[in-house]
């Protein structure tokens, strides 16, 4: 009740700062170290992130120096309220944001969500990121792209109808949805219009930056981080967009976002700033206290100016001089008034000169220290910054964030939550009240699920092979194409090598209709690199956040192309074997195309994901064909391969379809010559050292499906431990 009662009054600045600054101190200690009774927020302690880099010394050779990144910064972000990182280029606003959301691994520093230290992984499950870019599958409508949102987001024990509740009210609170009657007939917009792209027309920036947000908030989050969420949308773009963000966070999220100078429009919605410098913290506290704060360092807000924009001047303005910016880092962690330093125009333009040195912190009588502020930070980390009352939007069609909506998950006190050795998450379990339209709400505190996905393994494939076929049909391009290139070429392979005679002429045709047809296969699946790497992007965003498992991504890969894949390899099959009559089992050389098809997509599939770029995965799936194609056993024999390349012949992906398809084709006595000697097709294997075993040309399917396997399992460990968005 008294923590009740403390939260309303500081949320209207009814207590004074003793007030808070009392029960910080006295509050009890609860899980992970944490003090409970706060009104509520993230709290950052002593936050640090060192890197290595090389700088050239004073005689001029390389070195290797440690540089702060971030340094020492503590402060919080209050619940309820829009936190805005701001400061000027290479302040280390993202670094920040990075750190607060559990994505650098070697962060010194501490974490806590409302009193609970938060390891990164309790970050990641309670959290949502929405990076500057916005990754989202181009032909999947608004609608689709949300609605895929929900099922990975908030479980199988969410109703169909609840999720898609949650969804139309969604849509309709991020402004995605304006409905108005003309002549009779209703007009939507954006709600079932594709996302789009460069070469399919869709949404504009603001509403696909609105949509990247809804993709994150389904789940309710306790935490939003918003990197960059204005960045190359217009001003009123931008507006609307961080007005939602403004919303979301009366709904009761700890709203935290970086921004690069906001309009005046834009400023007058965030509640709470920290403005850092050279990974600094130069202020944390209101947008209101920014001139109380100017007024202590000694530096008065010009008349008509903003004073935000004069705090980024003034720091601007120490970052050139002989002090730096440290001057400013310090006074805002103890009170010690910087030196003073006045603007001199020369030829050279703007310059400071420091007119008087810094006051010393060695006695009580020092005028440049301000004595409250110290012995507030020395007591508690929190202190000496006050709550801004969130400025709720007053408008009268201005669309609300309820917290059955936004806000399923309740903000995780030490109460609600049960941290074991496997770091899950346990929310708790209350009824949601019901929403606006008088369903019950759906929130993620009534789905009960525990541990780290909301999905069973089985369910988060079938959702990712729906969103696959999904975007197949949407773009069949890539399917089509394929299957194009392999029609053709079957159509040019029966032409020219129609009905080969058995005699020596017909042995060299039918040797270079099957290593033509070998690379045919391999290449076919070269259009594979850049698909997948433009796709890698939006998987990392994914599962950033446990939206699926990285395992089942790639088993519903798998699954989702296996049927296209042996319509590809049937249409060539089909139209060269009777074309040319060929001898051995239909079924093994459909098998062992198909077989080819699949190690050669595993192949290139992975290739894609070590590569960072397509024009480097084009280079090096051409390179790879050349060796494999090299030694294969079309130029030299297996037993002739000198020793030390041995091993080459042995990885290759297409010896196993080139010798396989040979043992269809000639294994048995059928005669090729009678003159000067006999010759059979054993022969004709034996001399290019191929082995006739019974059953051999078997095991080459068996080769070529371990590579397959082989090549995949090597895809999901690159996914699964080194496609994360974590810095090191």
């Amino acid at each position: 009740m008294a923590h009740h009662q403390h939260q309303h009054n500081g949320r209207h600045g009814g207590h004074r700062l003793e007030t808070v600054i009392d029960m910080a101190q006295h509050a009890p200690e609860k899980a992970g170290g944490g003090r409970f009774g706060f009104t509520g927020g993230l709290e950052f302690t002593s936050l640090t992130y060192t890197v290595v880099k090389k700088q050239r010394g004073a005689g001029g050779e390389w070195e290797k120096k440690d540089v702060d990144l971030l340094h020492e910064i503590t402060g919080y972000a209050p619940k309820g309220c829009v936190t805005a990182v701001m400061g000027p280029s290479g302040a280390g606003k993202s670094t920040f944001l990075d750190a607060l959301a559990g994505r650098i691994a070697s962060l010194d520093g501490r974490v806590a969500l409302d009193g609970v230290e938060m390891s990164p992984s309790l970050i990641k499950r309670s959290s949502a990121y929405v990076m500057q870019d916005d990754r989202l599958f181009p032909m999947l409508t608004v609608f689709e792209t949300l609605m895929f949102a929900a099922d990975f987001r908030l479980g199988s024990s969410v109703s169909a109808s609840d999720k898609k509740l949650r969804v139309e009210n969604l849509i309709e609170q991020l402004g995605l949805t304006s409905t108005h009657e003309h002549q009779r007939y209703t007009v939507q917009s954006s709600r079932n219009t594709y996302i789009g792209d460069e070469g399919t027309r869709g949404v504009s920036g603001g509403e696909r930056r609105r949509v990247s947000i809804g993709v994150d908030i389904i789940h309710g989050p306790a935490l939003l981080f918003l990197d960059e969420p204005t960045s190359g949308l217009d001003s009123t773009s931008a507006h609307s967009v961080i007005e939602k963000v403004h919303d979301i966070a009366c709904g009761g999220s700890t709203v935290v976002l970086t921004i690069h100078q906001p309009s005046s429009r834009i400023l007058l919605l965030l509640d709470h700033l920290v403005i850092l410098a050279r990974g600094q913290l130069m202020y944390s506290g209101g947008p209101k206290e920014v001139t109380a704060h100017l007024a202590r360092m000694g530096r008065k807000v010009p008349k008509g100016e903003n004073s935000i924009e004069h705090l980024l001047d003034v720091i601007q303005e120490y970052e050139q001089s002989e002090f730096g910016v440290k001057a400013l880092a310090e006074f805002c962690l103890t009170g010690l008034k910087p030196p003073k330093i006045t603007a001199t125009y020369g030829a050279e333009g703007l310059s400071t000169v420091s007119s008087i040195a810094q006051t010393p912190l060695s006695g009580p009588g020092d005028e440049g220290f301000d004595h409250s502020r110290r012995s507030q930070h020395s007591r508690s980390p929190w202190n000496g910054v006050q709550l801004t009352p969130s400025r709720r939007p007053k408008h009268k069609d201005q669309h609300r964030y309820t917290p059955e909506i936004v806000m399923g998950t309740p903000t995780p006190l030490s109460s609600a939550y049960t941290v074991n050795e496997d770091d899950y998450l346990t929310p708790t379990h209350r009824a949601a009240a019901p929403n606006a339209t008088g369903a019950p709400g759906v929130g993620i505190n009534t789905l009960g699920h525990r541990g780290k996905f909301a999905n069973s393994y089985l369910r988060e494939v079938w959702v990712l092979m729906r969103r696959n076929f999904t975007n197949i049909w949407r773009t069949p391009e890539l399917f089509l194409s394929r299957l194009m290139v392999l029609t053709v070429m079957g159509f040019l392979m029966a032409t020219m090598f129609t009905k080969p005679k058995d005699d020596p002429q017909g042995i060299t045709n039918r040797l270079s209709f099957f290593i033509f047809t070998v690379c045919v296969f391999f290449f076919s699946s070269n259009d594979a690199v850049p698909a997948f790497i433009q796709e890698r992007f939006i998987f990392i965003r994914e599962t950033s956040h446990n939206a699926y498992r990285a395992s089942a991504y790639v088993v519903a890969g798998v699954i989702t192309y296996l049927p296209f894949l042996l319509l590809q390899s049937a249409a060539y099959a089909g139209i060269v074997w009777f074309a040319l009559k060929l001898h051995g089992q239909f079924l093994y050389f459909l098998v062992m195309l198909y077989a080819s098809l699949l190690s050669t997509n595993s192949f290139v599939v992975f290739i894609s994901s070590v590569v960072p770029n397509f024009i480097l995965g084009y280079a090096a799936v051409i390179a790879f064909t050349a060796l494999f194609f090299l030694f294969c056993g079309y130029f030299l024999s297996s037993h002739s391969i000198p020793l030390a390349w041995k091993w080459m012949n042995t990885i290759s992906t297409m010896k196993y379809p080139y010798e396989g398809l040979l043992m269809n084709e000639f294994d048995g006595g059928r005669v090729f010559a009678t003159a000067p000697i006999t010759l059979t097709g054993d022969d004709i294997l034996q001399q290019l050292g191929i082995s006739t075993v019974d059953g051999r040309k078997w095991w080459m399917v068996l080769y070529l499906l371990g590579w397959a396997v082989f090549y995949r399992v090597l895809f999901y460990l690159i996914l699964r431990f080194a496609s994360k968005n974590k810095r090191k």
